[in-house]
């Protein structure tokens, strides 16, 4: 099939290698621009814009798709069907009724559970046991289009965004693969998604990654997985910033944000509601280590405060 890809991350990257390799002519590849990147804050290209370039498929990488100038280039290319994934910018109905049949997205989500930027933390963050990928014909509203197919699998109690991610983009890549082959050989039945169940996962900021411990220490076990690896679950220890890249809930009790223990088996800090043992860390101007590693050369004695 002639398509045009649209995408920006690695979650985009995999299903655009899957779409090449299983044979679809990929006629453009639409991807966000070179954005500032590390400590040189360098120019960098999107995951998709290196994969487009490795496999020799031409790119485009406009500011906006409301502008008539890239919409002619789209039209021109004559393509039956749009592939969208992650892209990052907004398709404007000119640009939905360009590709003959239309355009798919590829999203996070057991739709339509979890509209919106940020699926996988948000279905984290609630406690969801299970997420998926849902392939859904778009229309001018925000994740609200027919759903042609639905794959579900289970979270794991230790899965992060970043591992759950990986999951979903592998899942995302075979879906939208068995989705063109089936549109190839006859039209699809698309199924409206129903608005009930519907909720909004607001993209993710800093602010709401400072762990309160106040909170239930279930709740916070969740957030610190769901903000791994960014932006990363944060609170302060001795007044400077001090990140959580894993901790599991107990049923300890104590002073809320005080040390109950910090020993080879972590750092004990009371909840709300039980407990969150902390076990990979990373101080202020540090590298990401084992608690019993930062342990090693800092003392936390019992009431020692968190989020000071």
């Amino acid at each position: 099939m002639h398509i045009i890809f649209a995408g920006t991350p690695e979650f985009a990257r995999v299903a655009l290698t899957a779409l090449h390799a299983a044979g679809n002519t990929v006629v453009s590849v639409l991807t966000q621009p070179d954005r500032p990147a590390g400590r040189g804050m360098k120019l960098k290209p999107s995951a998709v814009k290196q994969e487009a370039l490795r496999l020799g498929l031409p790119v485009l990488q406009p500011v906006s798709l409301k502008a008539p100038g890239i919409q002619d280039t789209l039209r021109a290319l004559d393509a039956e069907l749009m592939v969208v994934a992650a892209y990052g910018l907004i398709l404007p109905q000119a640009v939905l009724d360009i590709p003959r049949r239309g355009c798919l997205n590829i999203h996070a989500s057991l739709l339509p559970r979890w509209r919106g930027a940020a699926p996988i933390q948000r279905a984290i963050l609630a406690g969801d046991t299970e997420t998926g990928i849902t392939i859904m014909q778009m229309d001018a509203g925000l994740d609200t289009g027919a759903m042609l197919r639905r794959d579900a699998i289970p979270i794991a109690q230790d899965d992060t965004s970043a591992s759950l991610h990986d999951k979903l983009a592998m899942l995302g890549g075979r879906a939208i693969v068995t989705v063109l082959d089936q549109m190839s050989k006859g039209p699809l039945k698309a199924t409206p998604q129903p608005d009930e169940g519907a909720c909004y996962a607001a993209k993710i900021g800093k602010a709401e990654a400072a762990l309160d411990f106040t909170r239930p220490a279930t709740e916070l076990a969740r957030a610190v997985r769901a903000y791994n690896p960014a932006p990363g679950a944060a609170t302060r220890l001795h007044g400077t910033p001090f990140k959580v890249w894993s901790a599991h809930a107990t049923d300890h009790r104590g002073t809320p944000g005080r040390v109950i223990t910090a020993d080879a088996q972590g750092i004990l800090v009371a909840c709300g509601t039980g407990a969150l043992c902390l076990t990979e860390v990373q101080p202020a101007g540090g590298k990401r280590q084992s608690a019993s590693r930062f342990l090693a050369g800092h003392a936390l004695p019992f009431g020692t405060p968190f989020g000071n």
